[in-house]
């Protein structure tokens, strides 16, 4: 029998439905595309523009990037990549550098042979930024020649202008964008957050140069990040305050299509400490990469034991714990789309 509590002095009606166009669910909502409006955010919208750029080191089309902080909080990514396409995308009847930056789910990302890996949020990074932010202009090189479109808040408010003329080779894209005062609670980039970052992706993009310049102070700073050792490199460096017992133990091997490289080294430490990314992407929560890295740990250090006469017929084998304690580990899987 109904309780009596239920209201009856509302309206729901088809007026109450709305469809929300374009880029508009994502400045009512941001939350569901950067993961909020706090620090953590604001700075996330600087790794997906970046991670665009690693996508282009990841085609082997990309060797450097530059990331730079100006005075004014704005912030640009550039990248000597192939340069987003200018030409008209038949399907939307635009060009295809309008169609990237205001169209959600749209990129080289979906099996289109653009890209074969790839990271960050496929498709609507970028747009999603450029949602976010007061104004945004994009400067792409290609073909010899030099494009702009500036976009506020989201809209075009010029074409694809051709504003000069480039050596053949010099192609790339470069992001300038400014985040919008009006939805995010905090306005200001912190260098250290952002250093660790940027420190991590070139780790785990080897031989790709970083150059992360901050304009703010008097005088400007910077740092170069190059690591041609990959995550050999990354283990040293997490280990360098640690005394070790030899050598990273390196793997680099392809399966399936998958590309797998690891580096596992042990410390006087009691403690694990691994670190598992997906197309530079970390994965704090795991996935099967970790999985699998945790058991052929075991699995091989239970064989060896075995067949050194460490471990006797009736001894019990040594737990994932046992084998893991001191071990720094990283393992990067680069997944195909």
């Amino acid at each position: 029998m109904a309780n009596g509590n239920k209201k009856t002095d509302f309206v729901y009606d088809a007026e109450q439905i709305q469809v929300l166009e374009g880029l508009e669910a994502v400045r009512r909502r941001p939350g569901m595309y950067i993961g909020g409006t706090d620090t953590k955010a604001l700075h996330h919208m600087v790794y997906e523009v970046v991670d665009n750029a690693i996508d282009e080191a990841m085609q082997g089309r990309c060797d450097h990037i530059w990331i730079t902080i100006h005075k004014d909080e704005s912030v640009t990514v550039t990248d000597n990549g192939a340069g987003i396409p200018v030409g008209i995308q038949q399907q939307m009847g635009m060009s295809a550098l309008t169609v990237v930056m205001i169209k959600l789910h749209a990129g080289g990302k979906f099996g289109g042979g653009g890209y074969k890996v790839s990271g960050g949020l496929h498709g609507v990074g970028v747009s999603a930024v450029n949602a976010l932010s007061t104004w945004m202009e994009t400067t792409v090189k290609r073909n010899g020649k030099i494009y702009r479109q500036r976009f506020e808040r989201g809209i075009p408010v010029s074409e694809v202008d051709e504003i000069g003329t480039c050596d053949p080779n010099d192609t790339g894209t470069s992001q300038r964008f400014l985040r919008d005062d009006t939805i995010f609670q905090v306005f200001e980039y912190d260098w250290p957050t952002l250093i660790t970052r940027f420190r991590e992706m070139a780790f785990l993009t080897r031989g790709v140069d970083f150059t992360f310049v901050d304009e703010r102070p008097e005088p400007a700073r910077e740092f170069n990040f190059y690591f041609e050792g990959g995550v050999q490199t990354f283990v040293r460096y997490l280990n360098k305050n640690r005394e070790v017992f030899h050598a990273p133990i390196y793997v680099d091997i392809e399966v399936e299509g998958t590309q797998v490289e690891a580096a596992i080294q042990y410390t006087d430490g009691y403690n694990e400490s691994i670190f598992a990314f997906a197309n530079t992407i970390n994965t704090p929560d795991g996935g099967s990469h970790l999985t699998g890295l945790r058991a052929a740990i075991t699995r091989q250090v239970n064989d060896y034991a075995r067949k050194q006469g460490m471990l006797k017929e009736n001894d019990d084998n040594f737990t994932g714990d046992d084998t893991r304690q001191g071990m720094t580990a990283i393992i990067s899987v680069k997944v195909l789309e």
